[in-house]
């Protein structure tokens, strides 16, 4: 869960990000898991729901820090965090997250994915998937092979 005021905008790198609503210090803590607060689904779990679920459930989630059978879903504006090489956090901990440098209000808040999830493989765009000139292959996401549900990748 976030721990710092934030609001979701229109992001440069894709689509919407998470944005600071308030002035963040290097080194403030950002994120906190939290398993009352952050939503657990398990392999189980994802088959039981319809595929457009599936699909929005493999895109958002990352997996557990302790538990890799299980996928977490950020409640809040959290699932918006987008990837970047040169982040302005830090996740290797993977159960908080803190400011490397600090971070102005309005400023995009970013981490790198790869931090948190070892096998992370970034995933097609979905803004520029609707553009018939940019298309690209359906997506096929990092934990699809590990929720497999009947037979089929839940992410395909």
């Amino acid at each position: 869960m976030l721990l710092v005021d934030t609001f979701v905008g229109p992001s440069v790198i894709e689509g919407v990000g998470v944005f600071a609503a308030e002035p963040i210090s290097a080194g403030r803590i950002i994120y906190r898991f939290d398993p009352l607060f952050d939503r657990l689904i398990s392999p189980a779990e994802l088959a039981s729901f319809p595929e457009s679920i599936r699909h929005f459930i493999l895109r958002y989630t990352y997996p557990h820090p302790a538990d890799r059978n299980l996928v977490v879903l950020d409640v809040d504006n959290g699932r918006h965090m987008n990837h970047s090489l040169a982040p302005n956090t830090d996740f290797r901990d993977a159960t908080f997250g803190y400011a490397i440098r600090d971070i102005a209000a309005g400023e995009e808040i970013t981490c790198n994915y790869a931090e948190f999830e070892p096998d992370f493989e970034m995933l097609p765009s979905m803004v520029s998937a609707f553009h018939p000139a940019e298309a690209s292959p359906p997506p096929h996401h990092r934990l699809a092979a590990a929720f497999a549900v009947s037979g089929q990748a839940a992410g395909s």
